[in-house]
């Protein structure tokens, strides 16, 4: 995984007010923690942030003011309405260690024409090297017929991860199609029909 170098402010100002003013100046407040140091009060350029936390467990280069850092996001909080970044702590990490994370699952191929796909997770919890994060795992269910399940277990991760998820936990499974049941307006129909064919049928006998 490449490495997205972020322009990187201390700030020494705090609260909503401080906070409200970073952002009208199109900036993000961040916090850096992890091993062990006191936490470090950022503020980073909120385009490249956005654009940034686009790829799922972004190595992040902190860079300037006196900070030279390596990060992975471990919280975002964004505006519920208009979706931008709003605040951002950051993990230290660095070269070599392990990290767990969790990377997206997606699927391969079609189930068979009697099933029907049932993903129960759309990401799984792995540890590997924080700077070699896999970017997902792939799940080929070409084929698979009513009743097949494919567990955490199952999954081949990509090389350097490991599971750190419960193995029995299920991803996917393929379940039968439902069958479709007739609509008040069908039944409606069929009930209308048969009392046509009794009122003819009663006519003919006369």
């Amino acid at each position: 995984m490449s490495e997205v170098r972020i322009a990187a402010e201390t700030r020494t100002e705090f609260g909503k007010g401080a906070a409200r003013k970073i952002r009208r100046a199109d900036k993000v407040p961040a916090v850096l923690y992890g091993h062990g140091i006191d936490p470090k009060h950022l503020t980073l350029p909120g385009h490249e942030v956005l654009l940034a936390l686009r790829t799922a467990n972004v190595l992040i280069r902190l860079q300037g003011d006196g900070v030279d850092e390596l990060a992975l996001p471990k919280g975002v909080q964004r505006d519920p309405i208009k979706g931008f970044v709003e605040h951002v702590d950051l993990l230290l990490v660095k070269r070599g260690e392990k990290v767990t994370v969790e990377i997206p699952v997606t699927t391969t191929g079609d189930v068979n024409s009697e099933g029907l796909l049932d993903q129960q997770l759309v990401s799984i919890a792995v540890e590997a090297e924080a700077t070699h994060i896999p970017t997902g795992v792939e799940v080929d269910v070409e084929g698979l017929t009513v009743g097949s399940v494919i567990t955490a277990g199952d999954l081949k991760l990509p090389k350097g991860a490991t599971l750190t998820a419960d193995p029995e936990t299920v991803i996917i499974q393929v379940n039968a199609k439902p069958t479709e049941e007739p609509t008040a307006e069908a039944e409606a129909a069929e009930g209308e029909a048969a009392e046509v064919g009794a009122g003819e049928s009663a006519e003919a006998a006369e």
